[in-house]
């Protein structure tokens, strides 16, 4: 049988660069060779495309010696992977590899956001995950949680505040953010994930300096108010027309929230799967879950990260990330292995729904015909 051919996307312009290395190692190392040919494909910092011997080691150790770079063109005709050669004549295209999936594992802004999955949707090929509406409503914490009210789904209470309007009145904005509840506030980048830029703010001299470390990340803020002896609750969510929701976990932090630190730098949280929920407020968590899934139109996957509160067992979703880290210690697919999908056979789906959402877009026309 004929190997598919799949592209693994990795870096990106985000903060979350590192992140992204991390779940592409784990991604390659269970992509079936008997399977699949693989081409590897790392984004820098700076945006520019490279392949070239084991890419994600160079990448890892920031040599770019050797590598070729490489560009897809946007034109439907070509569904192929190209090196940017120069010459005496200045730049040429030579064909590296045809093309059946992408499979981006970027985090982030212009990975995560619908701005990659723009230029896969011109080009016209099959690429794993949501697509451009998905992932920018599921990458915006605040136009999600609008898209949340509008659907009945639980969420905190929240703010959107501008960089702008931080830089232009620190004071008014805090007396704004305080109008809305007690401390504990989180302030967090709108448009970034793994927990990057975001403060858990006990004062006002922390909400200040927690919305300055918000700000460096995007010029669009969001102030939660805080759950207090919040249970942090993940499920994760597979699929395209009919997903389904996994078991649930839960996140034990070993610092006073789920940072950066303690998911990638320590690696000392905690997570227990299955969750200990009553079967009640479990099938609620899950249901909710697909729910959302379903509102903003995802596919392939998302992991849907819940907050249940300590005193009153209230059910809240936080938000819903569309390109969950694949790292080996990454809860997104440990609930799978726990709801009996091992991690090949889990890349192997995200593959097949993604062939699967291609033929769906070929079944729809873009220009009238007579």
């Amino acid at each position: 049988m004929k190997k598919l051919r799949v592209a693994v996307l990795f870096g990106g312009r985000s903060g979350e660069h590192d992140v992204s290395l991390m779940s592409a190692r784990s991604v390659l190392g269970a992509l079936d060779p008997e399977k699949y040919e693989v081409t590897q494909v790392g984004i820098t910092l700076d945006g520019e495309w490279y392949n070239g011997g084991n890419t994600l080691d160079s990448f890892t150790q920031g040599n770019m010696q050797g590598l070729n770079r490489v560009v897809l063109p946007q034109e439907p005709s070509h569904s192929a992977l190209y090196i940017l050669r120069n010459t005496n004549h200045g730049e040429a295209l030579e064909k590296l590899s045809d093309v059946d999936v992408f499979f981006p594992i970027l985090h982030g802004p212009f990975g995560e956001d619908g701005t990659l999955q723009g230029l896969l949707e011109l080009a016209d090929v099959a690429y794993v995950g949501a697509g451009v509406v998905g992932s920018a409503v599921g990458m915006d914490k605040a136009v999600f949680k609008d898209v949340m009210r509008a659907n009945n789904i639980p969420i905190v209470e929240s703010m959107l505040i501008l960089r702008t309007d931080v830089e232009k009145d620190m004071n008014a904005v805090i007396e704004k953010i305080e109008q809305m509840g007690e401390y504990p506030f989180f302030a967090k980048p709108a448009n970034l994930g793994s927990s990057v830029g975001i403060s858990k703010c006990n004062s006002r001299s922390d909400l200040g300096e927690g919305l300055m470390e918000a700000a460096r990340f995007d010029r669009r803020l969001l102030v939660e108010q805080g759950v207090r002896n919040a249970r942090e609750v993940e499920v994760s969510v597979l699929g395209n027309e009919e997903p389904q929701a996994s078991v649930c976990g839960e996140v034990l932090p070993s610092r006073e929230f789920y940072s950066y630190e303690s998911k990638y730098i320590d690696g000392t949280s905690g997570l227990l799967i299955p969750a200990q929920l009553p079967a009640e407020v479990s099938d609620q968590i899950r249901e909710y879950a697909v729910r959302a899934y379903k509102a903003i139109d995802c596919a392939g996957m998302a992991r849907a990260d819940f907050f249940i509160d300590g005193r009153t067992n209230r059910i809240y979703l936080n938000e819903l990330n569309t390109l969950p880290g694949f790292t080996s210690i990454s809860m997104y697919p440990k609930l799978w292995q726990a709801s009996g999908l091992t991690y090949p056979q889990l890349v192997d789906r995200l593959i097949e729904l993604a062939l699967e959402r291609k033929a769906q877009r070929d079944h729809t026309e873009h220009r009238r015909t007579t």
